[in-house]
């Protein structure tokens, strides 16, 4: 194995928040003008993707939408116990919810805590 791509002892990336992110195609709009790539200690990750369903619940294509896999994730030394991992992610979506909350109209997303290691 590649000892670059070997973590150091003891290091490990946990995700606190996962989820999914879009806007329209016709919006010229750039996510990083409203989302930091840090935040509460945690890394905010945003990856274009084709949306994993055809439709909206109000029956919109996603094709009309670009749409973004979203993981906000966290570097410990140690192993965090499951209060400390859930006390992070609600104080990042705390922080993140003015965030989302000033985008522009259009701008949807779906998040959801999600403590697992990655």
């Amino acid at each position: 194995m590649d000892e670059q791509l070997t973590p150091p002892e003891g290091r490990m990336a946990i995700r606190l928040l996962q989820g999914y992110l879009w806007y329209p195609k016709s919006s010229p709009l750039e996510l990083s003008e409203y989302l930091p790539e840090t935040l509460e200690e945690a890394s905010l990750l945003w990856d274009e993707m084709q949306a994993p369903f055809a439709f909206f619940e109000n029956g919109e294509m996603t094709s009309s939408q670009h749409f973004f896999q979203f993981t906000a994730l966290r570097i410990y030394q140690d192993q965090p116990s499951n209060e400390e991992l859930h006390a992070h992610a609600e104080r990042l979506s705390v922080a993140l919810n003015p965030l989302l909350n000033a985008t522009p109209a259009g701008v949807g997303w779906q998040l959801w805590e999600d403590l697992r290691p990655l």
